[in-house]
C-alpha cells in the first residue's frame, strides 16, 4: 500500500500557519508528499524545502486571485497538489496548513487505510474535528463549526477539491462515499498571534469577497479581538500533538475565557435539541456516509 501527502500553502510566515507541523504530523505514514507552493512574500518556499527533501516534492504555483468568489482559488491549488500525486499511490491523505493530526491517531488511520483499500464502494475516510480558538486551551462548541470532513481520499483522478476546499466531490458534482473513523484533525486556523490573526481576515477574506464588503465587515486595527467573536466555546483537557509542543510553549499573547458566559444561539438550541432528542442532525454533510460502515449509536 502506497500513500501520498498533499497540500497547498502561500505566505505562511506571515500568516503564521503551522504548516510544517501539519506536514511532520501525517509523514511517518505516507511514502511521499506533494507540496503546492504559492508564490509567496516571505520565505514560505524555504521553509517546505527544509522539513525533509527526501519525501516531499515541491511543486511552485502562482495564484489565481481573479477567482475571487467563494474561495475557489483554495481549491484550484488543492487540485494542483493532487494532480501530482503519482498513479502508484493508492491513497493521498490532505492536511490544510492550519490542521494537525495527533500521533495517537496514526496507526488508527493507517489500519482503516489497509482495511478499504481494495473495497471499491469507498471514496474516503472522514474525520472528526476540533476546532481551537483564541489559545490551545479552548475548542469551539457552537453549531457554526464543521464537525467532519474527508482527508483521505482514494487516488482516483475523478475527484477534485470542492468550492474553497473544505472537502472533495468526484464526477460530475457528486458527493464521495466515505466511512467514519475513530480520528481527529486538530484545527489551529483560529489559534494565532492577534495580529497575524487580522492580517490573515483582512486578506483571505479577499479570496470570497469584493473590496466593499470587505470594507464593511471587517473590523480596522493591527489586532484581531478573540473575544468579541465567541459564541460558544469548551475547555481543552486533552494533549495536543508532539509536533505542535514547541509551538505552543512560544505563546505570546493571552486569551482567557469564561466559558459561563457562553453564548449559544437559538439556532444552536434547536439543532442541539433535534440531534439529542430525535436523532436528527441538520448539520450540513460535504460527503455520503456508506450505510453498512455507519456507527452504531
Amino acid at each position: 500500500m502506497k500513500v501520498t501527502g498533499f497540500t497547498f500553502v502561500k505566505n505562511a510566515l506571515i500568516y503564521d500557519y503551522p504548516v510544517v507541523e501539519a506536514i511532520l504530523s501525517i509523514l511517518p505514514i505516507c511514502d511521499d508528499f506533494v507540496v503546492a507552493v504559492g508564490k509567496s512574500d516571505d520565505k514560505t518556499l524555504e521553509l517546505i524545502q527544509a522539513i525533509d527533501p527526501k519525501k516531499i516534492r515541491i511543486i511552485e504555483t502562482e495564484w489565481d486571485e481573479s477567482l475571487r468568489e467563494g474561495g475557489r482559488v483554495l481549491a484550484v491549488e488543492t487540485n494542483k497538489a493532487f494532480a501530482e500525486v503519482a498513479a502508484d499511490a493508492d491513497w493521498a491523505f490532505y492536511i490544510q496548513g492550519d490542521e494537525v493530526v495527533h500521533e495517537k491517531y496514526l496507526p488508527v488511520i493507517r489500519k482503516a487505510m489497509e482495511q478499504y483499500k481494495g473495497d471499491k464502494q469507498v471514496d474516503g475516510l472522514l474525520f472528526s474535528y476540533l476546532h481551537f480558538y483564541g489559545s490551545y486551551d479552548y475548542v469551539g462548541a457552537s453549531a457554526n463549526w464543521y464537525a467532519h470532513e474527508i482527508r483521505v481520499i482514494k487516488n482516483d483522478k475523478s475527484i477534485y477539491s470542492y468550492r474553497d476546499a473544505q472537502g472533495f466531490r468526484k464526477g460530475e458534482n457528486q458527493k464521495l462515499s466515505v466511512v467514519p473513523i475513530d480520528a481527529y484533525i486538530y484545527h489551529y486556523g483560529w489559534v494565532k498571534d492577534p495580529r497575524a490573526m487580522q492580517k490573515k481576515r483582512q486578506n483571505f477574506n479577499k479570496l470570497w469577497h469584493d473590496d466593499s464588503w470587505i470594507e464593511e465587515n471587517i473590523e480596522k486595527g493591527e489586532s484581531f479581538d478573540y473575544e468579541s467573536h465567541v459564541r460558544e466555546l469548551k475547555l481543552f483537557e486533552r494533549g495536543h500533538p508532539e509536533v505542535m509542543k514547541p509551538r505552543i510553549e512560544k505563546l505570546n499573547w493571552k486569551f482567557d475565557y469564561d466559558i459561563s458566559e457562553n453564548r449559544r444561539s437559538g439556532k444552536d438550541k434547536t439543532k442541539a435539541v433535534l440531534k439529542k432528542y430525535l436523532g436528527i442532525d441538520t448539520s450540513y454533510r460535504n460527503y455520503e456516509i456508506l450505510k453498512k460502515y455507519k456507527k452504531k449509536k
